[in-house]
């Protein structure tokens, strides 16, 4: 083989691989990854905001309905799981930490109807008001995060990314699914009576 034919083999080899690895993917996968983390970022955060105001509304309801000890016991510990599955940042569980803080949250809630003047407190109406817009931070941010999700898993099956994928271990991410029927909506309580 001659000097000129070699020196054109080596750069027929080297664009090959250069198209080969422009059109595998792995730098959108990347960009991709990043996005579903950050997305899941998000929801940590919106769910720890949540359990970070659950202690002031406690509080102030407690100032009005002393009698009302059992929720406010399981209002902590209910709070007290979310903050633990925020931490330990496992999806899954953290989904079930915030559905099983629903319940007792939407009774806390209920419980302030039989006050009026807890529901004229300023106080409890700004904090009803920020776990109000935290419930639909929660939401947008489940939203996004699934969405994201949604392209990442698609993209790492398509041709020839899914090869690309397998090499480099790149696996499905999980959604963020609400675990059960009652999670989907927030408590309804009208403080307006």
């Amino acid at each position: 083989m001659t000097t000129d034919a070699r020196r054109l083999a080596i750069a027929l080899g080297i664009s090959l691989v250069a198209v080969g690895t422009g059109g595998c993917g792995y730098n959108t996968m990347q960009t991709m990854d990043e996005q579903v983390n950050s997305a899941e970022s998000q929801i940590k955060v919106q769910l720890q905001r949540r359990a970070d105001l659950i202690p002031n509304l406690v509080e102030t309801v407690r100032g009005f309905a002393r009698q009302e000890s059992t929720i406010f016991v399981a209002v902590a510990e209910a709070r007290g799981r979310l903050a633990g599955a925020v931490q330990g940042g496992n999806l899954e569980e953290m989904a079930q930490a915030n559905a099983a803080l629903t319940a007792p949250l939407g009774r806390l809630l209920a419980i302030a109807e039989a006050y009026p003047q807890l529901r004229s407190n300023e106080n409890f109406r700004a904090l009803q008001d920020q776990l109000e817009g935290t419930e639909n931070r929660i939401a947008v941010a489940r939203q996004d995060y699934n969405e994201t999700v949604n392209r990442y898993n698609a993209y790492i099956r398509r041709f020839p990314q899914a090869i690309t994928a397998k090499v480099i271990g790149m696996k499905s991410r999980p959604y963020f699914d609400l675990t059960n029927a009652d999670a989907a909506d927030v408590p309804a309580v009208d403080f307006s009576r």
